[in-house]
């Protein structure tokens, strides 16, 4: 696999002593002078590693790097190239999430070596996560993507929020394109507000509207020759979807404000937590679009029913926090218990973050039960005293409320963490009887 890196440099001599060295180690390298073209660089292209000078002439790199994680998009790891009097500017950028940072002068063999390492611990993290599981759901879905890969036919990817469609999703990308050499484009339909549905999809000429200042191309020909993987197609508006049809069936996207059809070729792959047969009968989903997706149907299961990869998840995200350089935690055979006895409401996303706050918060090595989910955790696993449904719910009315309280109570930012559309949130805070607030 040939690595490709984006080098963010203004200085002309840097710039192109870098860019050169980069190609003769054997990597494809991408230079941009400054944050604007960085910036749309970024959005079309996937990069194993981004190096970026703090100092740009227009924008700063903190401030590139605040709008990329910003984004719904997963990022490149980012080295930052800085001078002896910004070292505290780089410090604060490594507890934001930056990966590393060098001073000048620097060592370029320093810093190809870290761009190397970077790259090696990717393709190791890429061969590892092929699995998606250990259960038989999940190795059963594994078994089916080979030959899914080997067809070009559309993938309807179903399950509730948060049990990982969009990994199975990259699995099956990767399925077909073992060497990472095409891109894959993932889009959450929920959350692109409906003004902007069409630009965000098929792109803009410039003076479309008020704002587009610039030819702007939209994620179908972002994903040409690759992937487009649009979650929570559920969620996309009525008047939309016929365009979207369209588009499909064509294979060719019309820009907002043009008239000139541009090609693409893409694999498409949507995913709902939606049942979206009952939506086709209410009228709030096109039939005809149902059935353009859903040629062939995935059905991930929720992670209460797959017990054997909750254990089996914990250790690989564990692995994965300490890889990035934090503290390895290991769990007590306590912890273990009321992991697997959980039942997950918010799924493998849930998962996640009962670790991550464990993680943080705990001052030992091992994680307790009771730094997983409170106090009497290891007493509350063990004691059967409500349906199934009635527990589900009280786990999944307690799991709003803490995102809600960790939001502040702002709807749209307790949506976007919870991995839901508002409108979703919305319906299940009425379900479950809490108040709007």
């Amino acid at each position: 696999m040939q690595h490709r890196i984006a080098l963010i440099e203004d200085d002309p001599i840097i710039g192109e002593a870098l860019s050169e060295r980069l190609d003769f180690e054997g990597f494809t390298c991408d230079w941009f002078r400054d944050g604007k073209s960085a910036r749309r660089g970024l959005g079309q292209r996937r990069y194993s590693v981004i190096v970026s000078d703090i100092n740009l002439p227009d924008i700063s790199g903190e401030q590139l790097f605040r709008e990329l994680l910003a984004g719904n998009r997963t990022i490149a790891p980012v080295i930052f190239i800085t001078g002896y009097g910004a070292i505290d500017q780089a410090v604060r950028l490594l507890k934001l999430g930056a990966q590393d940072y060098v001073t000048k002068p620097f060592n370029v063999g320093e810093l190809i070596a870290k761009i190397r390492g970077l790259c090696e611990h990717q393709q190791q993290a890429a061969n590892s996560d092929a699995r998606l599981g250990i259960s038989t759901g999940m190795r059963h879905i594994e078994g089916l993507l080979p030959r899914l890969a080997a067809s070009r036919s559309a993938v309807l990817i179903s399950g509730e929020s948060g049990v990982g469609k969009e990994e199975v999703a990259r699995a099956l990308h990767r399925a077909g394109d073992p060497e990472g050499k095409t891109p894959f484009i993932a889009v959450n339909c929920g959350a692109i507000p409906e003004n902007l549905v069409e630009s965000e999809l098929f792109g803009h000429d410039k003076g479309a509207f008020t704002g587009a200042d610039r030819d702007r191309r939209g994620v179908f020909e972002q994903a040409d020759g690759g992937t487009l993987f649009l979650d929570e197609i559920g969620e996309m508006p009525p008047s939309m979807q016929v365009k979207l049809l369209r588009a499909i069936q064509d294979r060719a996207v019309v820009h907002v404000g043009g008239a000139t059809p541009h090609q693409v070729d893409i694999r498409l792959i949507c995913a709902t937590h939606n049942d979206l047969k009952a939506m086709v009968e209410q009228g709030r989903f096109r039939e005809d679009l149902y059935y353009r997706i859903h040629v062939i149907h995935l059905q991930v299961p929720p992670l209460r029913e797959r017990q054997e990869d909750i254990l089996w998840l914990a250790a690989r995200l564990l692995d994965a926090r300490a890889s990035r350089g934090e503290a390895r935690r290991t769990l007590t055979p306590e912890a273990e218990r009321a992991l697997t006895r959980y039942p997950w409401p918010g799924n493998v996303r849930e998962l996640q973050h009962c670790l991550e706050r464990a993680s943080v918060l705990c001052l030992t090595p091992a994680l307790s039960a009771e730094s997983l989910f409170g106090a009497g955790a290891a007493a509350d696993a063990d004691t059967l005293r409500q349906p199934l449904s009635e527990h589900l719910q009280d786990c999944e009315r307690a799991y709003i409320r803490r995102a809600l309280a960790e939001c502040d109570g702002r709807i749209a930012d307790t949506a976007a963490l919870l991995g839901i559309s508002r409108k979703n949130l919305w319906e299940k805070m009425r379900k479950l009887d809490m108040a709007e607030g």
